[in-house]
């Protein structure tokens, strides 16, 4: 028996001007749906594993934890249904079954519900883990410290490791299924990674923030001008996104019936993977 994958949304974040983030809408002021979307995974052996941690309890509960600027640019709904804790509890699961998280990165969307899951080991990239411990002036804004005041039981894991469709880079996780790896996707912030996945049905790839917007990956690439803006201002290493983004188009187009891709926060992709 295998891993069974439930997509769960940690997060509805509701921006003003669906024309601009989504690419469709009535009018300029009618809000837009993000989402953060987050891997439950059940495994046969390691437990439950959470593939990000989207927005979390204490977020819902004291949302100024978050900083004024996230608060008044995403406008999130701010649901305890939401949450990673929730779902789980919901799905009938015991919290403390969740023995991993893997993160994609740590920004505040993705990290927000480590004090969760006190007793879960948190894997992480390396270089993701220094740029937050230690974030520079362009960086405090994402990197929210007490999202991991709990002292979570950090894995940090370093580059290297062998090739999956032409990716370098992939990094078997010792102790978690050896469906499950890391492979890096550097550039939206320094230690970004992307998850992968291998299911029944074939394989699944977790990309993080890697990219935003289904059309992206399409054989004519498109997005809304206000996520393309959005992924602008927030990248680390330009050259290194534009890179992996186009690697992870290539293999969209070359390999869709093999690998189904998805980011973190595209309503469309999500709603597919839902009703999958």
């Amino acid at each position: 028996m295998g891993v069974r994958v439930h997509h769960l949304n940690c997060g509805t974040m509701c921006p003003t001007c669906a024309r601009l983030i989504n690419g469709n809408g009535k009018g300029w002021l009618e809000a837009a749906r993000m989402v953060c979307h987050v891997l439950l995974i059940e495994t046969p052996k390691d437990g439950l594993i959470l593939v990000d941690t989207g927005i979390g309890s204490l977020d819902v509960e004291v949302p100024a934890r978050m900083g004024r600027p996230f608060l008044a640019i995403t406008r999130p709904r701010l649901s305890w249904s939401e949450t990673a804790i929730a779902q789980v509890a919901a799905l009938g699961h015991d919290v403390a079954d969740v023995r991993h998280i893997l993160l994609t990165h740590l920004d505040l969307d993705h990290a927000g519900g480590l004090p969760d899951f006190p007793n879960a080991q948190v894997h992480v990239l390396k270089p993701e883990f220094e740029a937050a411990m230690r974030p520079d002036w362009r960086s405090r804004a994402r990197y929210l410290p007490v999202q991991w005041a709990h002292s979570p039981r950090w894995q940090i894991h370093e580059g290297g490791g062998e090739s999956w469709f032409g990716f370098g880079g992939l990094r078997p996780l010792p102790g978690i299924s050896e469906d499950i790896f890391l492979i890096p996707l550097v550039g939206h912030t320094r230690g970004h990674t992307g998850v992968a996945v291998r299911t029944e049905s074939g394989w699944l790839l977790h990309c993080g923030d890697a990219y935003f917007f289904h059309g992206q990956l399409e054989a004519k690439p498109h997005l809304p001008p206000g996520i393309a803006v959005f992924e602008r201002l927030v990248q680390t290493d330009q050259r290194a996104r534009v890179y992996n983004l186009e690697r992870l188009r290539q293999l969209n187009l070359r390999h869709s019936d093999e690998v189904r891709l998805f980011c973190a926060h595209d309503p469309v992709e999500f709603d597919r993977a839902a009703r999958a």
